[in-house]
């Protein structure tokens, strides 16, 4: 079957968690806002203020874990969802963990971009090595490492968590980390889902109050769909490479079946060879 085929067949059949997802995730969003303006004057606005995040974090573990495993092929040794979203939290707080690091990276770019200036040779640091290019180059090497690098590596990891939970596949993974349609799926993705918002917001605001007003709500809902729509085809793509795995196992497993057959059956006959009859 054609790859994009079973893309959008893998998307039709999980309809119900696609739609979860671009709502799911809005509301989510609400909620989270509304609980920022929650005040902490009495006991019950203190407890709901700490169980509000609890909440957030459990329902899009839900979300997530239901999403990947309704793209996924079942197996059959899918571990339950509670141990998969508790495996996909493993993976969270992973990236969680590598962004908070290169947020400290890009607070220290300015002093590196000006620390490698300074050690340049004269003429190399006025026209190549200046401030700005060395600024420049940091900061697109940890927009790549943050939008590309740690997605591609920590997605395939939490689809297949969501799957089998500690029982994680690690020779399908990274199969699909070496697979040359992976990483050009996730640079696609990180253009149009991180990039190309970031141009809506690049120019100045003009017109009157009530036009920049409407300027801002489109750009932001149209945010909200290129990330989403390129959240769940990255999914469902990883899903399919995932089953591209599994159909070419499959195959060869039936193949290496149908060379051994002949080769048993040569070997039966060689034991009991056929009775002569009499003449």
């Amino acid at each position: 079957m054609n790859l994009f085929k079973d893309l959008f067949h893998r998307l039709r059949l999980s309809w119900g968690w696609v739609i979860a997802q671009f709502i799911g995730i809005l509301l989510l969003i609400l909620v989270g806002i509304a609980w920022t303006r929650l005040p902490e004057k009495h006991l019950w606005q203190v407890a709901l203020s700490l169980l509000v995040p609890l909440l957030l974090v459990v329902a899009v573990l839900v979300l997530q874990t239901g999403t990947m495993r309704s793209l996924s092929d079942d197996d059959g040794k899918r571990v339950k969802p509670v141990l998969g979203a508790l495996t996909l939290l493993a993976w969270i707080a992973v990236a969680w963990i590598t962004w908070y690091v290169l947020d400290w990276c890009d607070d220290r770019i300015p002093q590196w971009a000006g620390y490698l200036n300074s050690q340049a040779p004269a003429h190399w640091r006025a026209t190549f090595f200046t401030y700005q290019h060395i600024t420049c180059w940091l900061s697109i090497l940890e927009w790549v490492i943050r939008w590309v690098a740690v997605p591609a590596k920590v997605i395939p990891y939490a689809v297949a968590s969501a799957q089998s939970g500690w029982r994680l596949p690690v020779r399908r993974v990274l199969h699909l980390l070496w697979n040359w349609r992976w990483w050009p799926a996730v640079v696609l993705v990180a253009l149009v889902s991180v990039w190309l918002p970031g141009r809506f917001f690049a120019s100045l605001p003009s017109g009157t109050v009530h036009a920049q007003i409407w300027h801002v709500t489109l750009k932001l809902a149209a945010t909200y769909l290129l990330a989403m729509c390129s959240w769940v085809l990255l999914l469902g793509w990883a899903a399919v490479l995932f089953g591209c795995q599994k159909l070419l196992a499959d195959e060869m497993q039936s193949l290496s079946l149908n060379l051994t057959e002949p080769e048993e059956e040569a070997k039966q006959d060689s034991v009991n060879p056929p009775s002569a009859e009499n003449s």
